[in-house]
């Protein structure tokens, strides 16, 4: 398994126009050939319903193209809409971009 990593650093608010962007990204990178993504959430302060959506998105795309997608580095607040929403269940969450690494050597 290709254990090249894509990290993508999204800041501030995720919500419709940079989850929109977001999905734009990660879209063009999957098509071009990538397939590990990890989004490291340390600098989003809040996300919205959009953002959500955007990160779901991007986690089918992912699927769809056999490849892994997680989530880092998420603060309290974002870690309580993703508990509240159950979204903690769908998206995968690791602590950071060294646990993600070791579950694609893992699962390879």
């Amino acid at each position: 398994m290709n254990c090249e990593i894509k990290v993508i650093q999204p800041v501030g608010i995720l919500d419709g126009i940079q989850g929109s962007q977001l999905r734009r990204e990660v879209l063009d990178l999957i098509q071009a050939g990538t397939r590990n993504i990890l989004i490291d959430c340390e600098k989003i302060k809040f996300v919205d319903s959009s953002g959500l959506g955007a990160l779901v998105t991007i986690m089918r795309s992912a699927k769809q193209a056999n490849g892994c997608f997680a989530i880092c580095s998420i603060n309290d607040q974002v870690k309580m809409l993703l508990e509240l929403t159950s979204m903690d269940k769908v998206l995968k969450i690791v602590t950071d971009h060294n646990e993600f690494v070791t579950e694609l050597l893992v699962t390879s």
